[in-house]
């Protein structure tokens, strides 16, 4: 390959001899192999890339993207020899870090060409790569150098592929950290954003901004439901037995989707959303008694027997209680006469119209 080092200006000239030798490579299935040359071939980019304006943002993206997907080949090759671990990927957040430092450092180019435009794409691809290994934390530090730098070009200025990707992230990072507020602010724009060919993409947003807004009493419509058949097959069961107020019926998805939900982080989630299924429930008892103000306990652990839920009456006060603590339902208890007190008007509020219904999530 030294034949042809000098063939064009430095760095060019060995950055296209790394990009056959990965190419080579890549053609012989050896990706790990590939993967030690394209860090070579980051190395060498970035070397040009600090003393350069923005024009060359579009090499390091495409530099950036090959280097991540090398990273996963290589990684699930090495767990196929029986090396397992994520080091390639881990890596690939390093290398990235440093171009992160090299798009946010530029003071010097004209604010139009400036390195900073490249911020939010490196970020989300640092962050694709957090996710991938499972170390979260992390990003932490790249979040704070982000706030550190205000002469960073607000994100509504920078292409709106960079904006979903970034608030996807931010909003995963607020579910995981179940800062429920934050998630759906940022899931909500980034799906809003998306395009509307990117189903996939569409997909992976609303897999948790549905049980956000579940959570807040917007249940999805059919029409929305039928567009993605994988989330109505992960979400139907619960959002039916939501609607009918059947308590069985929600624990037994719980039980059937156990593992799926666990996988998606959503477990928690879901099982908190159990609680609108309790309210449908006892919601449907006030409507039979004729929406009386006053009735007996007794009646809503019927409910709760016939819905599947076997529980002593002392478990059904419980059930009421909450379901009043947590803005559910409007009225009190009289323990003395084992009766429930409801709200003359609106005894059971919308959920949607509840103050702040994140905080009452426990």
């Amino acid at each position: 390959m030294s034949y042809y080092k000098g063939g064009m200006d430095s760095p060019w000239d060995e950055i296209a001899i790394q990009y056959v030798l990965v190419v080579n490579h890549i053609a012989r299935n050896r990706p790990i192999e590939a993967f030690k040359e394209e860090c070579l071939l980051v190395s060498l980019f970035f070397r040009y890339l600090v003393t350069d304006t923005g024009w060359s943002l579009p090499a390091l993206f495409s530099i950036l993207r090959d280097l991540r997907d090398l990273a996963c080949d290589a990684d699930l090759q090495a767990l196929q020899n029986g090396q397992g671990g994520t080091e390639h990927m881990e890596e690939t957040a390093r290398i990235m870090s440093k171009a992160f430092s090299n798009c946010v450092t530029d003071r010097t180019s004209p604010y139009a060409e400036s390195r900073k435009w490249g911020v939010y794409y490196v970020v989300g691809q640092i962050l694709k790569s957090y996710f991938r290994i499972k170390r979260i934390s992390l990003a932490k530090n790249i979040l704070r150098a982000i706030n550190a730098n205000p002469d960073i070009p607000p994100l509504s200025a920078y292409p709106r592929a960079h904006q979903v990707t970034y608030r996807y992230y931010i909003g995963m990072l607020g579910f995981l950290s179940e800062d429920f507020a934050k998630s759906e602010q940022e899931l909500t724009l980034a799906f809003y954003n998306c395009h509307t060919e990117a189903r996939r993409n569409q997909e992976r947003i609303l897999t948790y901004l549905l049980p956000l807004r579940i959570l807040r009493g917007h249940l999805p419509s059919r029409e929305l439901l039928d567009r993605f058949p994988v989330l109505d097959d992960l979400y139907s069961p619960f959002i039916v037995a939501i609607r009918k107020g059947d308590i069985a019926s929600y624990d037994a998805s719980l039980d059937h989707m156990e593992n799926r939900l666990i996988q998606l982080n959503l477990l928690l989630t879901v099982e908190k959303a159990r609680e609108l299924c309790i309210r449908s429930l006892f919601r449907k008892v006030w409507a039979v008694s004729g929406k009386l103000t006053r009735i007996s306990i007794s009646d809503f652990h019927t409910a709760l027997k016939l819905s599947g839920l076997d529980s002593p009456v002392e478990e059904a006060e419980c059930l009421v209680a909450n379901m009043i603590y947590k803005g559910f339902m409007r009225g009190y208890i009289s323990h003395e006469k084992q009766t429930v007190v409801l709200a003359n008007t609106n005894a059971f509020p919308r959920v949607a119209d509840r103050p702040s219904p994140y905080t009452m999530l426990v």
